[in-house]
């Protein structure tokens, strides 16, 4: 069996602002990117207040990058300049890649009790694709396929594959794995990963153990308190866990109640990325 891969590095996602005024929490981008490559950024987004994410992100450019936005809970509204417009509503997706250039916008609205939560990831295009043609891919929570194992574990499929099941979204250059994850209290995940790309994991729910290690020593973790001593094995919600490069596998276990992870590999493309503005 393939040696399991161990954590490289823990963080906590840091409060931002975006867009015209919406607070949200930046799990990495900036000078996190090289380590992460191919992916750039991952933005979570939630909250229970309306004034934290009715301002919206209005029309504004992207070029180069794909975007894919899950939403969780509530609805984001969205336009773009190829025509396209519709509603993300919860368990959606929309994968778009920008390639030559696309203006667009999503304006977040909440669901009951005015909840709203979700995530966006920007991952990079390899400079042969940066002027591809732009295209828009709208996938309703339905066309993804829901993965029972046999360690009790649920895995909904938005791109890459377990156990010979796909996800709905293919043919995307950078090889990307995205996988949402859930695994019952004091159960496991086991998950192979390709030698040489990137892997990370970003815990929305729950408690758990991301490798075999016990040690909470053992692994780097950064935080913005520079007298912040306090380390623990268990890793909570608002979480970054990057692995290292080593092994084709990883192994999670979860604590003493449900965990809930987003689970993300794709192939490096080692190319510079400047950034300016958010990029």
């Amino acid at each position: 069996m393939d040696r399991a891969r161990e954590i490289k590095s823990v963080w906590r996602s840091a409060p931002t602002i975006e867009g015209a005024g919406v607070r949200l929490k930046r799990a990495f981008g900036y000078y996190e990117a090289p380590r992460l490559d191919p992916f750039l950024l991952l933005d979570d987004f939630h909250s229970d207040e309306p004034s934290d994410y009715l301002p919206g992100f209005p029309w504004h450019p992207h070029r180069g990058i794909e975007t894919i936005t899950y939403v969780l809970d509530g609805r984001v509204e969205h336009g773009d300049s190829m025509g396209n417009s519709g509603v993300i509503s919860p368990g959606d997706v929309q994968w778009m890649t920008a390639g030559s250039g696309i203006i667009h916008q999503e304006m977040p609205k909440g669901g009951p009790g005015n909840r709203l939560r979700g995530c966006q990831l920007w991952a990079n295009l390899p400079a042969s694709h940066k002027m591809m043609e732009p295209r828009y891919r709208g996938v309703a929570g339905a066309e993804m396929p829901l993965v029972k194992l046999s360690s009790g574990a649920t895995v909904k499929v938005v791109c890459g594959s377990i156990e010979g099941v796909a996800g709905p979204v293919k043919d995307i250059v950078t090889d990307p794995v995205y996988l949402d994850v859930s695994v019952p209290a004091g159960s496991d995940f086991d998950f192979p990963v390709k030698t040489g790309y990137t892997a990370f994991a970003y815990v929305l729910e729950g408690k758990g153990y991301f490798d075999k290690r016990r040690d909470p020593y053992a692994f780097e973790v950064v935080s913005s308190n520079y007298f912040d001593f306090k380390r623990e094995c268990l890793i909570g919600p608002e979480h970054m866990v990057l692995y290292g490069k080593e092994g084709g596998r990883v192994e999670v276990r979860a604590g003493e109640a449900e965990l809930r992870f987003l689970f993300f590999s794709g192939k490096p493309l080692d190319e510079p990325v400047a950034w300016y503005g958010p990029i």
